[in-house]
């Protein structure tokens, strides 16, 4: 955590691709307590729910951090999408066109902050995020039964 201001573990996915889908986010650092977030998003992929998990995530940052404070802040961002961490990096080029607008929403975000950082982690690093997106998943499934 010294390394960076603030802390997100971001995660998405879908039950079925596609399928119905959620996000999983956990925000932490520099004088903000822990938060958990899990929504449900809708019918969509896997890679759609991994990207608006990030985008979700940096968005809830800036409001609990306030913008000013953002301008001068670190945050790491840690997610188990390969794909979503290699295009945030520049190392994959983004070919879908269904990802084209998230990857210019994300890129557009980092701008707001002094450094945002990409890491990839297995999911079993990833397990509170993770948690969220199945809560959030369960959480609508059994609101239709």
């Amino acid at each position: 955590m010294a390394e960076y201001d603030f802390i997100i573990h971001a995660d998405g996915g879908a039950r079925g691709n596609p399928g119905p889908a959620a996000i999983g986010v956990v925000v932490e650092g520099a004088g903000i307590e822990k938060k958990e977030y899990g929504e449900y998003i809708g019918v969509t992929t896997n890679n759609i729910a991994e990207y608006q998990a990030v985008i979700f995530g940096l968005k809830k940052l800036k409001q609990l951090a306030g913008s000013e404070r953002v301008g001068r802040s670190t945050v790491g961002v840690y997610a188990d999408s390969e794909l979503l961490v290699k295009q945030a990096l520049g190392e994959y080029k983004v070919k879908e066109s269904s990802l084209q607008d998230l990857f210019i929403e994300l890129w557009n975000l980092r701008l707001d902050f002094k450094k945002v950082s990409f890491h990839h982690v297995f999911r079993e690093n990833n397990k509170d995020a993770d948690r969220m997106v199945n809560y959030a998943l369960d959480r609508e499934e059994n609101r239709l039964i």
